[in-house]
């Protein structure tokens, strides 16, 4: 039964690993994270707690384009205003969480 326990455990922990999320890819791939993948796995555990998954998806693309971010952030659309708040929450809660 031990033995059992054991294998599924690492089952679990083998399948979270291969699914990163859309936020750890994108960290992964940025020239800035230098592949760290502690960092990065933090990070997106920060995004699973603040944004959903459209939000994550958007934000993902600032790691390849930051001025993706600029534009979002000058935006007068309302929803652009209302991501870049919770954005910037994220910002700050991963800062801390993840320094």
């Amino acid at each position: 039964m031990k033995k059992f326990l054991a294998i599924a455990a690492l089952a679990v922990c083998a399948g979270g690993a291969a699914q990163a999320g859309t936020i750890e890819r994108a960290c992964l791939s940025s020239e800035r994270a230098s592949g760290n993948r502690a960092l990065c796995g933090c990070i997106q555990h920060v995004a699973d707690l603040t944004l959903d998954r459209r939000d994550q998806r958007l934000a993902a693309k600032f790691f390849r384009d930051p001025h993706q971010a600029q534009v979002v952030r000058q935006s007068d659309r309302r929803s652009d205003e209302t991501f870049w708040q919770k954005y910037k929450r994220f910002g700050t809660t991963a800062e801390t969480y993840c320094s």
